[in-house]
């Protein structure tokens, strides 16, 4: 940077549209600059120089033609604006070197034909400005301060500076635009230098060489008059992309918030944070320029707006942002077992991450579980575009999607995963009574949590697995309190749920069991009620909008489970839990024994030829799916519905009193998907082989919505 002690250079420009308050406001191109130098030390002057510059758009606007003076055909013989600014380095350079001086600083009447103009079209254009013009004065504001009963700095103008001064106005014929305004400054400036004032030039502004990266915490004050929301963004646009379409305004170190969807994704719209308002105002007037062929929209936003966006309060992500001058890349659908060292290797030696493994973050959720989601660091721009290379190669089994990235998006990205509860809260009383059949009984519904959910098994899991996991818990789980979930494919979903003896053991396993290891994989362990495992088992879902009743179209057609019922004093495992994935029958005991045996609620393995599985078509979904559509899957339970019953009491032939957990001789199932014309003969002739008996039949069919459903009670169970 200069030493702004030996020379000012005066400068002013024009374009082929507004000029004056409004120059730069209309995307206009430079067609003027004119400039002089002005000697601090010995209070002399060089020589006037005026370059005209074509435009690529030979294009004039009325008011600029007569402003200006100028026609398209004198434009047309210009040089273009690289040319024009290489004659001036070389103008001023030879110069200085005949005064003997070795630095100069750009002196401007008002910061528009800098920042407003120059700036935005050299970038533009990809040309390359030199130093001199990231440094200026501006003879309003020091003016300013050699008079500050003058007025207010917006309200000043030439004439008005120099007639408070007394120095009188140019004649006409030297009042051609551009040369005018630069010998007025010139004027001004050797006033203010001279007796009684003495000035010394000294408010220099700079203008900022590119965006500073940093991140921004929810505590820290936001001005609302610094704040603009830009609309209609091309959504692959990065924070420089941004910074660079407000080239010449000084932007908030961290200050570009790129607005995300309900998705995560950008949604086109973006919040920037400018240094004052000065520069906020300035940012106003680019409304609706272009950023490549998409126009821009700019509006005035809040800093609550800004805070919500890009604050945040998270340590890890202060600190993995606290290195500055980072450029960001975000990493969007990695294998959620990916490590770093993974991510390393995927990158490659020619694009080495900034402090290796430091310079990753991983999103993930609240309870630990990766999101696939990852933030790294380039020390510069080279390694990034190397590495952006690599977009949609494959890791594992999974293409990779990298896209430039922001602070604030990783805030964003990190306040949208963290700050969301797992589960919402669900309503206690205006829950949807859920429609059961008296006989079997079903599942007890009720608030109380006394449930577990294991979230995140391992697909080859077994119940011995689940027994292993829990422990020295396993004696508190209830009888068949085991429900598997299988997914529509009837295949192992992951997922089961636990019912235990009380709310206390339910939290006392979640709070023991949760991530605790399971193979290769860490399970989730949640505490839920009976009422929510139910609905869910049965087709409801419970995620962020609280519960929602499952689809039942028949009020008797819910899926069967289990009663809770006292347990005998002595289970063994084997009698408590059943092999996963397939249900036995068991020969039923005759009603009026001599010697009834003690009826445990459990089917143990026989060699029967009716081996079925028995999968529920059910619709079962999760908050935080992963990946981001939740599947549809089956509901898997244990052993028949209708197995065991809380029989009544009842005296039999020798005065015995039948055993409260006597089977019943037959069970419900249901079929789906009946042709629209079957009848009662054509259900009878499926299920020919299978005992039955008149008495125990009874058939309901109803077509809702194109299905056909039917509800059988054979002597022997089967599930479709």
């Amino acid at each position: 940077m200069a030493s702004h002690s030996d020379t000012l250079v005066v400068f002013f420009g024009a374009t082929a549209g507004a000029n004056g308050g409004k120059l730069g406001s209309d995307e206009r191109e430079i067609i003027l600059l004119v400039w002089q130098i002005v000697d601090l030390h010995e209070k002399k002057v060089g020589k006037l120089q005026r370059r005209l510059v074509k435009p690529d758009s030979l294009e004039l606007t009325d008011q600029s033609k007569e402003e200006t003076g100028l026609s398209v055909e004198e434009l047309y013989k210009a040089e273009p604006l690289d040319k024009v600014l290489q004659q001036f380095q070389q103008s001023v350079s030879a110069e200085l070197k005949a005064l003997g001086r070795s630095s100069y600083t750009l002196c401007v009447d008002g910061p528009l034909i800098i920042r407003q103009a120059l700036h935005p079209e050299v970038s533009k254009k990809n040309l390359v400005l030199p130093e001199c013009f990231y440094s200026f004065v501006d003879v309003r504001k020091e003016f300013h301060k050699c008079c500050p009963n003058a007025g207010q700095v917006q309200d000043l103008t030439l004439p008005s500076m120099l007639e408070y001064v007394c120095i009188p106005e140019l004649p006409l014929s030297e009042q051609v635009m551009g040369l005018k305004e630069v010998r007025c400054m010139v004027q001004l400036s050797l006033h203010i230098l001279a007796e009684p004032y003495n000035h010394k030039f000294s408010c220099f502004e700079a203008v900022k060489y590119k965006l500073e990266s940093g991140a921004c915490s929810k505590t820290e004050p936001v001005d609302s008059e610094t704040v603009i929301r830009a609309r209609g963004l091309p959504w692959q646009s990065s924070d420089q992309d941004i910074a660079r379409f407000f080239k010449g305004l000084n932007i908030a170190k961290g200050g570009v918030a790129l607005c995300l969807n309900a998705q995560g994704r950008r949604n086109g719209e973006a919040l920037v944070r400018f240094i004052n308002q000065e520069h906020r105002d300035l940012a106003l007037e680019r409304h609706k320029h272009h950023m490549g062929s998409r126009y821009i929209e700019v509006y005035k936003a809040t800093g609550e707006e800004f805070l919500k966006i890009a604050g945040g309060t998270s340590n890890e992500v202060a600190q993995f942002l606290s290195k500055e001058n980072q450029v960001i890349i975000r990493m969007r659908g990695l294998p959620f077992t990916a490590s770093p060292q993974d991510v390393l290797t995927f990158l490659g030696a020619d694009s080495p991450v900034t402090d290796a493994s430091d310079g990753l973050l991983f999103v993930k959720y609240p309870d630990g579980r990766p999101t696939g989601d990852a933030f790294v660091l380039f020390s510069c721009e080279e390694y990034a575009l190397n590495a952006l290379k690599k977009h949609k190669q494959i890791l594992g089994k999974r293409y990779i999607e990298l896209f430039r990235s922001t602070a604030a998006e990783a805030q964003q990205v990190l306040n949208r995963y963290m700050s969301t509860p797992l589960i919402s809260t669900l309503p206690s009383s205006s829950m949807v009574p859920m429609p059961v059949l008296a006989t079997p009984p079903y599942l007890a519904t009720g608030s109380t949590r006394d449930c577990v959910r294991l979230r995140g098994l391992p697909y080859t899991a077994a119940i011995e697995d689940i027994l292993e996991f829990m422990g020295e818990h396993t004696i508190d789980i209830k009888p068949h309190g085991v429900h598997m979930v299988l997914n529509q494919q009837g295949r192992p979903s992951g997922d089961a749920f636990i019912q235990m003896r009380s709310a206390d053991r339910a939290f006392m396993v979640a709070q023991k069991c949760h991530k605790k290891m399971m193979k290769d994989r860490y399970v989730e362990v949640f505490q839920c009620s009976t009422e929510e495992m139910s609905f869910v088992l049965m087709g409801g879902t419970l995620n962020r909008s609280g519960l929602s009743p499952p689809p039942c179209k028949l009020p008797c057609l819910a899926p069967p489970a289990y009663a809770a019922f006292p347990s005998p004093a002595m289970l063994s495992e084997a009698a408590l839990y059943q092999p996963p994935l397939l249900a036995t029958p068991r020969t039923p005991q005759p009603p009026h024994s001599p010697h009834p045996t003690p009826t445990l609620a459990y089917y143990p393995p026989q060699h029967h030829p009716a081996q079925l599985y028995m999968n529920m078509n059910m619709n079962y979904t999760a908050y935080y799916p992963s990946p981001p559509v939740s599947p549809s899957t089956m509901s898997y339970f244990a052993s028949p519905p209708g197995s065991v019953a809380l029989a009544a009491q009842q005296p039999h032939a020798q005065g015995h009193v039948a055993s409260p957990m006597m089977p019943q001789h037959g069970a419900l199932v249901r079929m789906q998907g009946l042709p629209y014309n079957a009848g009662v003969k054509d259900i009878l002739s499926f299920f020919q082989g299978y005992q039955y008996s008149p008495e125990d039949y009874s058939s309901m069919v109803q077509m809702s919505r194109g299905q056909t459903r039917s509800l059988i009670q054979p002597k022997e169970w089967l599930c479709l």
